[in-house]
């Protein structure tokens, strides 16, 4: 769909998004109060940490399995850069 979006559209589109991501930032809530409720323990930082790796094995697995869909002619991909569709086996 971004293809179809003119310049002058995709400017207003991306102020747009700096905005909102602007308001939610601003309103994170209090520094303090957080840090009240996470106490001084690790839990909170490990949680967040085995979040993170977790999330991250399963995107890669996920692109494993997409690039052998790939390879398999399950689902067409075409690049529009064919320097990187030819680095990456893509069409």
């Amino acid at each position: 769909m971004i293809e179809t979006i003119d310049e002058a559209m995709f400017t207003l589109f991306a102020q747009a998004c700096g905005w909102n991501l602007a308001r939610a930032h601003a309103k994170t809530g209090d520094a303090d109060g957080i840090r009240g409720y996470l106490g001084k323990s690790d839990k909170f930082d490990e949680a967040v940490a085995s979040f993170a790796e977790a999330y991250a094995d399963q995107a890669e697995r996920d692109y494993a399995a997409f690039r052998a869909a790939v390879k398999a002619g399950k689902v067409q991909v075409y690049a529009e850069n064919p320097t990187m569709a030819a680095s990456h086996g893509t069409h």
